[in-house]
């Protein structure tokens, strides 16, 4: 294991992105604090940690045993004492921005001068983030996925005063940790998967929320027909429907009526046990493949391309990184059969002369492009 001239990881918030980056940092063989302002925070997620590692185990995952890779992670409430002698420190804290703020200027007097500080943030752009520290130079973004443990992906954000030395550093760390790092060279709020995955999420919420919709309709399109590994408001109870609104709101962004009903009712998914789905009483994501007839996926898949478009138009990241993202980040999906045998036969639009249609002005049959 390379340790990338990083020995000792502190996480601040042991939520649920918190207790998973740190389990991954553990698993990779670095000294851990995981902390948080309460001590009922903290112990909750040293136990979910705990949990983690347990299932790993049995699924024979760990190179070692679990008590092993526990003895890395310290939960604690000091703050100074999980900063002081940190080479990273990663913030994992609400998607709120004056929050984050306060965090790292109290952070920056605590940790050393050559500690890096990282957000997890998965939207605000860190740019924002480092004008509460004196060397923004310093902060930068590591935006892991939900779950950490499963999720290859991290998002490495520079800032407009990231130093190049600090992004690579960490982009090495990341690798360390056995996860594939892509840079996000321009500052935008969503950085690259987001960016993507928003109008998956979004335009269905509105699509439900105008009464063009249901839920299950939705999710069983997206997942049964067009070949996503979760549908939206599966994935949205997933993360919790209190970070979508979140990060609308803290935009100034209008929300999608069906997303602030569970927000205001405190359902926001799976960690407060109903959501867009039950799962207390209900059984979860109970989608058939037949509940997904009659839905428009050319509506939201259309914007997610615009949003890649947009991406790689504006110098945000390389199309090799957001192929990256979205192979990673989103689980992009297995093209269904019929749509190879297209391609492979050169029936690939109308240029071609044929492609789902026929098309007798185009060019010949048969040529690929």
């Amino acid at each position: 294991m390379s340790q990338s001239r990083i020995g000792r990881v502190a996480v601040l918030g042991a939520g649920t992105m918190g207790h998973g980056i740190a389990e991954v940092a553990a698993i990779a063989g670095y000294s851990v604090a995981l902390r948080d302002v309460e001590r009922e925070y903290v112990d909750d997620g040293y136990e979910n940690v705990e949990w983690s590692l347990g299932k790993l185990a049995e699924k024979g995952r760990l190179d070692e045993g679990p008590e092993a890779v526990l003895d890395r992670v310290d939960p604690t409430t000091d703050l100074e004492a999980a900063v002081s002698d940190a080479d990273l420190v990663i913030e994992a804290v609400p998607e709120r921005l004056a929050l984050k703020r306060e965090v790292f200027a109290e952070v920056e007097g605590l940790a050393g001068e050559d500690t890096i500080l990282a957000s997890n943030t998965s939207s605000i752009p860190i740019t924002d983030i480092a004008e509460a520290a004196d060397d923004p130079g310093r902060v930068l973004g590591l935006h892991f996925f939900t779950p950490p443990v499963r999720m290859g992906l991290v998002e490495v954000v520079h800032g407009k005063e990231t130093r190049e030395a600090v992004a690579e550093r960490a982009a090495e760390w990341v690798e360390s940790v056995d996860k594939t790092p892509i840079h996000v060279r321009t500052d935008v709020r969503g950085f690259v998967v987001n960016t993507v995955l928003g109008p998956y999420i979004s335009e269905a919420a509105w699509m439900v929320s105008d009464g063009e919709a249901t839920i299950r309709q939705a999710d069983a399109a997206l997942v049964h027909d067009r070949g996503y590994p979760m549908g939206p408001f599966e994935i949205a109870d997933l993360t919790g429907i209190d970070v979508g609104y979140d990060v609308r709101t803290e935009r100034g962004r209008e929300v999608p009526p069906v997303m602030a009903e569970r927000v205001e009712a405190g359902d926001l998914g799976r960690k407060t046990g109903r959501g867009y789905y039950d799962y207390e009483d209900g059984d979860g994501a109970d989608y058939e493949p037949g509940d997904g007839e009659g839905f428009d996926t050319l509506r939201v898949e259309a914007r997610m391309v615009d949003r890649a478009a947009y991406l790689v138009g504006e110098g945000v990241a390389t199309p090799d990184a957001v192929d990256t993202g979205a192979r990673l980040g989103l689980g992009r999906f297995e093209p269904h059969p019929y749509l190879v045998e297209l391609v492979e036969g050169g029936r690939t639009g109308e240029d071609a002369g044929a492609g789902f249609h026929e098309y007798d002005d185009g060019g010949s049959s048969g040529t690929e492009r």
